[in-house]
């Protein structure tokens, strides 16, 4: 499969415009507004309550209060309220133009510090609780976690367009048969032939995505073309479709070659985690550059015909000497 170009969709500015902002709320189930004790210190009073203190609506939960009334996101600090104490994220403050979403006020710089002391109190579970981690955290620790967590989705790894697509892996295995139209085989060892009638023009294009069942997990090899400084570059490398720890479990080895002379990779195959360019842009990869591609090629050197061999391992570990020795597919 070959692109010649990639299409990449630019986001907006991030600006919202007073007129987008929904005239309801209904993520805020009570309303609140800024009262002083003796102290001068800022607390939450309901807005039909004469008294001090945090006063919830029993229907509303204090995680619904934390989440911000235009992203529907989590709130950290800084939390920042109206005169009136409606209370916003600080990423979206700016998105509004600094005015309140629920009132229109002014929203100046007061912090909701009473919120956010209640936070701190908080323990929840993990966001991705339904797709398997039983972890529960402190409030403040729960966004690191659910950046880093293993039971986290992962996108989509084919590498010819910017498909927003994420699932965990049999639903990325068929949305790549189906939708990407990828050339699914099973076997841990390949032999794979690519053509090109103009090997000059490599900018950018990605070439092809293959995907194999191997040990009972799938693995996508690479392969593609671009620039490298001012020389074009031929490059394959392998992916593993699941987490760093577990891809560290495999080993591949890569071959390319002809006219009696041939170069050979071996490596660990980097997680899905890790962005197709990142892994691209780190070299971490069988490399080859234009030139030499031409001479395996063999003929006049007008047309690329390169082919590439590999095979898949799994490292096991000897009970005995506590070594990793390679268990080879048959």
């Amino acid at each position: 499969m070959e692109y010649d170009s990639i299409e990449c969709v630019s986001s907006s500015d991030g600006i919202i415009d007073e007129d987008e902002i929904p005239q309801h709320i209904n993520i805020i189930r009570s309303q609140f507004k800024t009262t002083h004790n003796n102290n001068n210190s800022n607390i939450l009073c309901d807005g039909n309550s004469n008294k001090g203190g945090i006063a919830i609506n029993p229907a509303t939960s204090v995680h619904e209060l934390l989440e911000c009334p235009v992203c529907t996101n989590s709130m950290y600090p800084p939390i920042h309220q109206c005169h009136n104490g409606h209370t916003i994220c600080s990423t979206c403050k700016a998105r509004v133009h600094n005015r309140c979403p629920t009132c229109r006020q002014e929203l100046g710089d007061i912090r909701c510090l009473a919120l956010e002391k209640v936070a701190e109190s908080l323990e929840l579970p993990c966001k991705y609780g339904s797709l398997g981690c039983p972890e529960i955290f402190p409030y403040y620790s729960k966004l690191k976690h659910e950046s880093a967590c293993n039971f986290r989705p992962y996108n989509c790894p084919y590498a010819g367009s910017e498909c927003a697509v994420v699932g965990d892996i049999p639903y990325l295995v068929t949305h790549l048969k189906d939708d990407h139209k990828v050339d699914m085989h099973s076997g841990c060892t390949f032999n794979h032939r690519y053509v090109k009638s103009n090997p000059r023009e490599v900018e950018n294009a990605t070439w092809m995505l293959t995907v194999f069942n191997c040990f009972g997990q799938y693995f996508c090899l690479h392969f593609e073309a671009f620039q490298l400084g001012m020389a074009p570059v031929y490059m394959a490398f392998l992916r593993f479709m699941g987490d760093e720890t577990d891809a560290r479990n495999y080993s591949y080895s890569l071959e390319v070659g002809g006219n009696g002379r041939k170069l050979i990779w071996e490596g660990t195959p980097r997680s899905i985690r890790d962005s197709h360019r990142k892994v691209r842009d780190s070299h971490d990869g069988l490399l080859i550059q234009r030139n030499m591609a031409l001479f395996f090629s063999g003929g006049d050197r007008k047309e690329l015909k390169l082919r590439v061999t590999g095979r898949i391992w799994k490292e096991q570990q000897n009970p005995d000497e506590g070594a990793c020795i390679p268990n080879l597919c048959s």
